[in-house]
């Protein structure tokens, strides 16, 4: 079995004015490319599929290209809902993608969502639970104390009634942090995420009975505890902060019970986004000047003021 493990994708999603959906097209057509080369049995989509609970007519459109090509290709879709998604929106014809090999969970409804693919090994279990407040959870299970995220997550697992012995992934989009407690911020996360984490903190061993976990939420790709216990991260830098990132996606190969391979396959944008820092003559210098097309974030360090800095910069860097 190999799936390519993909969140966070945020379409429609736009910085500081400059809309990103050519730079998403062109990444999603990767994907595809991949899918196409690889014999990629599934792509599992981790929540967030837009940036907006409202998205653009541009952002459906790409998004429903996606998952046509992906049809065509013949290939198995597992998707779950973030917290930017909306659950009833992102839900729509579900029943009808199912036919197509399209499965959406976008709504907790007291039970975790099981979709099963074959292979030579045998079953393999996929489990998608969309983003969950320990509220929706607690609804369902008055009885079951339920005071935390911690304690929300492990109980819809419990129920879900999943069994160790066979091949499990689950799909996730909620905030897991290992033993040491520590989780890597990419930046472009909403202040929510930094400011409530210690609040909707679940533990990575809520996930010990997967094989594999493919979670969404945080936009800086690391793995969380072990390196089954995944955060795809974003494919595309969303914020200064991640310049530094190198973007990826997981490729993972699932071979008998506990044979688990996991290839991070870099992504290659469009434009980059990357930060300059100096003199604005020196920026400008033609010798300096490279991939003007780049999102470019500028630190002058000019001492001097300089009237109108960015309408001069933009005739280089229109980005």
């Amino acid at each position: 079995m190999k799936f390519i493990h993909l969140a966070d994708l945020h379409i429609g999603k736009s910085e500081k004015d400059f809309s990103m959906i050519e730079d998403q097209k062109y990444i999603l057509a990767q994907v595809l490319a991949v899918v196409e080369q690889e014999s990629i049995d599934a792509v599992l989509v981790s929540g967030d599929v837009y940036d907006r609970t409202v998205p653009s007519e541009d952002a459906v459109r790409v998004f429903d290209e996606f998952l046509f090509r992906l049809s065509e290709l013949s290939v198995k879709v597992l998707l779950i809902s973030g917290n930017h998604d909306s659950d009833e929106r992102l839900n729509f014809g579900s029943r009808l993608f199912a036919a197509k090999g399209v499965y959406f969970c976008t709504k907790y409804d007291g039970s975790l969502c099981r979709q099963t693919l074959e292979d030579e090994f045998g079953p393999v279990h996929f489990y998608l639970l969309p983003f969950v407040k320990a509220s929706q959870v607690r609804h369902f299970y008055p009885e079951e104390k339920i005071e935390s995220y911690d304690q929300a997550v492990r109980v819809a697992i419990a129920k879900g009634k999943v069994d160790p012995r066979e091949r499990n992934v689950i799909l996730a989009h909620q905030f897991v942090a290992g033993k040491s407690g520590e989780v890597l911020l990419g930046g472009s996360e909403s202040p929510a995420v930094a400011s409530v984490g210690l609040v909707e903190r679940i533990g990575c061993d809520c996930f010990d009975d997967f094989d594999y976990a493919a979670l969404g939420h945080i936009h800086k790709a690391q793995s969380i505890g072990r390196e089954e216990v995944r955060y795809a991260g974003t494919p595309l830098k969303y914020h200064v902060d991640e310049v530094g990132d190198e973007k990826s996606m997981p490729i993972v190969t699932m071979g008998k019970k506990g044979d688990v391979q996991i290839e991070l396959r870099p992504f290659r944008p469009l434009r980059d986004m990357r930060s300059l820092k100096g003199r604005l003559k020196q920026l400008l210098a033609a010798e300096n000047v490279r991939k003007p097309e780049d999102y470019i974030f500028v630190t002058l360090t000019d001492e001097d003021i300089i009237s109108d800095a960015m309408s001069i910069f933009r005739q280089v860097y229109p980005n």
